[in-house]
Order: structure tokens, then C-alpha cells, then sequence
């Protein structure tokens, strides 16, 4: 089949790994932009991105671009494109969008539009319109609409890939799980020592680490994706594309990956996640304060993730939390590298120790930090303290 452009879009500051992860798969990288990454590819292409991004959230495979000055133009030029050769007239589609245009005011009309396109389309072809909704369990097509340009996608992902079917118990404000695998290869961290998170919530960080020190595929969580109803979909293909990813994984690591929360709650739902994505027999998880958290000899890193005190009158009483945290890291995780994920550098500052990097992330909407510390053994610690 012929090679296409493919959007794989992302969070914003993830594009670095992003690229990482698109040159190690062997694709092109063609463009960049502050939230994904243009490759090429075909169609079975996507399937291979689906299966291996960690970092990704949605693989888009561009079936056209062309200029549409409103709503009747949209409406014209998507009737034009071959519909009943992607999607069958007894399946099911959802369109999103994304729409800057003077003469749309609510992009939800831009969606009808194109989809009353695709449906009368496939009708007048096939005698028979397929179903629609706002579901993306089905084909997922993409329209992005910026003045008068519109690039039209097939979303191979359908549901993005940060839904890896694990999460069962979130928890209140978990880290994304594709956020958590770029905040992880942002350390450089693939295994080659200990894993030690605590504040661990839901075990989203965990959970990821035990996958990526496992070289599993995150793609093999999930049981559906937007290519999987496309017209042409080859299920001996994947089949095969998912057997080589099995093979390809470890059966255990050769780190320890320990995790640890003060609530239990917290602790019990990310034991279930990690049941969930296959990992809970390779996690030590326990109920302890991040100072009691087991740091064994050997090195590696230790990676927490507190409140950022968003909430009026919580920041005073984090500080405390932060300070600790920086007494944490000088008394008893020397030998190690320290991270620190914060939405607050103000409280970050109570750590008391000098990062040697900061890299740039954004939880949701919060700009966010990944701080790294060197905690050396011995005498360096003039050094550190400022």
C-alpha cells in the first residue's frame, strides 16, 4: 500500500521522546511541532506505531488536505474522497475535529457536516448509510480545519493511546500513562538499575517502568483500535506484528522496582493496575512514608511525584513535604539519581538542592518540571546544598 504522511500527535514538551521512539522504530522524522510529530508510512505502518509509542496519543494517517472556505465547501470536497473504500456501509464511525474557521462558530456543525458528507457518500455508493456517534470505538476520522486548509486523518488509534486498559482505580488526578513513559525515558532510566517511586498513587510511574524494563509492548494491553474497523484490515497481520512484540519482551527484570504510598487505598489500586497490565509480581509495593521507603544498595533512581498545592492554603502545608523530600534524597539515596516531577518550582526550591537538569513537561494544562539531582556518595555534599 502506499506510504502516506502520519501525524502521531502528543503532549506538549514530549516530542523529544516522541522522535526518540519514531528513529528507533526505523521511521522518518518529516516535521516537528509542539504537540507531535509528522512521520510517513502506510496503513499496515500504523499498526506497528500503535503496538510499540509509548509516548504517543493518537496515530493519524493523512487521507487528503485541501481548502474549504466553509461549510458547504467542507461538505463538497469530503464527498469527493472514496469513503466505501474505507469505511463499510453496516460499520459504525465517529468524526473529531480540531476548527479554527471565521464561519464556524462551534465545531461540533463542522463534525456534522463532514460526517452527513461521509454518509451520503457511502449511501449513494452502497445503497445503505452506516451508523455514527461520538463514540470512537469504530473508525475515527480526524478533520483539522485552520482558516481555509483542511487536512483530513483516518485516527488509527481510535481511543488515544494513553488508555492502555490498565487503569482500573485512578485515583484523583493520575499522571497519564503516556506522560509517565516520557517523564521515565526522560531519566534515561531502561533497567539497568533500581526503580524506586515513591508517592506512587495510582502506580502509574511504576507500572510504566516495569513495562518499559520488560521491553513489552505497551500496545499489547489493548484489545481495540481505529484500524481494526477500517475496510481491509488484515487480522493475520497483527496477529503476527503482536507475536514478534511478545517475543521481543523479557520474562523478568534485572532491577528491583519498588513503590510505596502513606494511604492504602492508593497502594491496593495500584497493586490492581499493575494485575491489570500484567506487572503486580514484579512490583514490591508497600503502605510507608516516602522516608520509609526501601532504598537498596546498587543504584538507579528514585522518582517522586507530590501535590503541586494548586488549591489556596495546601502550598504552606507542602512545604514541609518538599523539605523532607530533599532530607529523603541526602540521607538515604546517595548512589542514586533523584527526580522530582513538580507543577510547583516555588515548592521545588524547599528541596534544598541544586537540580542538575530541569525538563520541561505539562501535566494537563499545569507547565511542569522533571527535575534531576546527583546524590553522591561521600563528601560532595557542599556541592549540592545551596
Amino acid at each position: 500500500m502506499e506510504k502516506r504522511k502520519v501525524l502521531v500527535t502528543c503532549a506538549k514538551g514530549v516530542p523529544p521522546f516522541l522522535k526518540q521512539e519514531l528513529l528507533g522504530l526505523g521511521f522518518p522524522v518529516l516535521s516537528e511541532t509542539v504537540a507531535g510529530i509528522e512521520t510517513e508510512g502506510t496503513i499496515e505502518d500504523t499498526m506497528r506505531l500503535n503496538l510499540y509509542l509509548r509516548t504517543g496519543h493518537r496515530v493519524l494517517f493523512l487521507l487528503t488536505e485541501f481548502t474549504a472556505a466553509d461549510a458547504d465547501a467542507l461538505y463538497h470536497r469530503v464527498s469527493e474522497i472514496p469513503w466505501e473504500n474505507y469505511i463499510d456501509e453496516n460499520g459504525y464511525f465517529s468524526v473529531a475535529s480540531s476548527v479554527d474557521n471565521p464561519t464556524i462558530r462551534d465545531s461540533r456543525y463542522a463534525n456534522v457536516k463532514c460526517k452527513d458528507a461521509i454518509a451520503d457518500r457511502i449511501r449513494e455508493r452502497r445503497a445503505r448509510r452506516p451508523d455514527s456517534g461520538p463514540a470512537q470505538d469504530g473508525v475515527v476520522v480526524n478533520l483539522y480545519w485552520k482558516e481555509d486548509r483542511c487536512s483530513l486523518y483516518l485516527d488509527t488509534s481510535g481511543e488515544p493511546l494513553s488508555r492502555r486498559n490498565y487503569r482500573k482505580i485512578p485515583l484523583a488526578a493520575p499522571m497519564q500513562e503516556t506522560l509517565a513513559a516520557a517523564v521515565i525515558m526522560a531519566t534515561g532510566w531502561n533497567g539497568g538499575g533500581h526503580f524506586i517511586n515513591p508517592m506512587c498513587g495510582s502506580g502509574t510511574l511504576a507500572i510504566e517502568a516495569a513495562l518499559i524494563a520488560l521491553n513489552r509492548a505497551p500496545g499489547l494491553l489493548r484489545g481495540n483500535y481505529g484500524f481494526m474497523h477500517l475496510k481491509g484490515f488484515s487480522e493475520p497481520l497483527w496477529n503476527k506484528l503482536s507475536a514478534e512484540a511478545k517475543k521481543k519482551s523479557r520474562k523478568t527484570p534485572e532491577c528491583r522496582l519498588i513503590a510505596t504510598d502513606i494511604k492504602r487505598e492508593a497502594v491496593e489500586a495500584a497493586r490492581k493496575n499493575a494485575a491489570a497490565a500484567g506487572v503486580e509480581h514484579l512490583i514490591e509495593f508497600g503502605v510507608s512514608d516516602y522516608s520509609g521507603s526501601e532504598v537498596p544498595e546498587g543504584g538507579g533512581i528514585v522518582i517522586l511525584n507530590p501535590e503541586y498545592g494548586e488549591r489556596m492554603g495546601k502550598v504552606k502545608e507542602l512545604e514541609g513535604v518538599y523539605e523532607g523530600v530533599g532530607d529523603f534524597f541526602k540521607q538515604k539515596c546517595k548512589g542514586y539519581t533523584g527526580y522530582l516531577f513538580t507543577g510547583n518550582l516555588d515548592l521545588a526550591k524547599k528541596v534544598g538542592l541544586k537540580a542538575k537538569k530541569r525538563t520541561p513537561f505539562f501535566n494537563g494544562g499545569i507547565e511542569c518540571r522533571l527535575l534531576e539531582y546527583e546524590l553522591y556518595e561521600g563528601s560532595r555534599k557542599n556541592k549540592q546544598d545551596l
